[in-house]
């Protein structure tokens, strides 16, 4: 396998892929951190018990993973791609961090 790939997503690249829809968003983050708030459309997947074959598999959609501050969805992300998931290259690793300190909406 050639050497996986990674994708950074923008804060701007997110809020546009989720406004237009292209993008799916994982949350990667443990269930009180994402019940605490999250990003507007994000979906869980706790890195604790993260299941690759959960990642939302959908044609000419993107899969972004995201966490806290970057680190977490990088450790998914290689995960997801060991295990064959080679569609999984993109996350955001400004994170949920980030997001909320943009002054973006947040879900909770």
């Amino acid at each position: 396998m050639a050497a996986s790939e990674v994708e950074n997503v923008s804060i701007e690249e997110l809020k546009k892929g989720l406004a237009d829809g292209s993008i799916l968003l994982v949350d990667v983050r443990e269930p009180n951190e994402y019940a605490a708030g999250r990003i507007p459309g994000a979906t869980l997947n706790p890195l604790q018990n993260f299941d690759p074959k959960a990642l939302p598999s959908a044609p000419g959609k993107r899969v972004v993973l995201s966490c806290r501050s970057g680190k977490r969805s990088l450790t998914a992300l290689s995960l997801a791609q060991e295990a064959g998931r080679d569609d999984i290259r993109a996350h955001y690793p400004g994170g949920f961090q980030e997001w909320a300190n943009s002054g973006e909406k947040v879900e909770a």
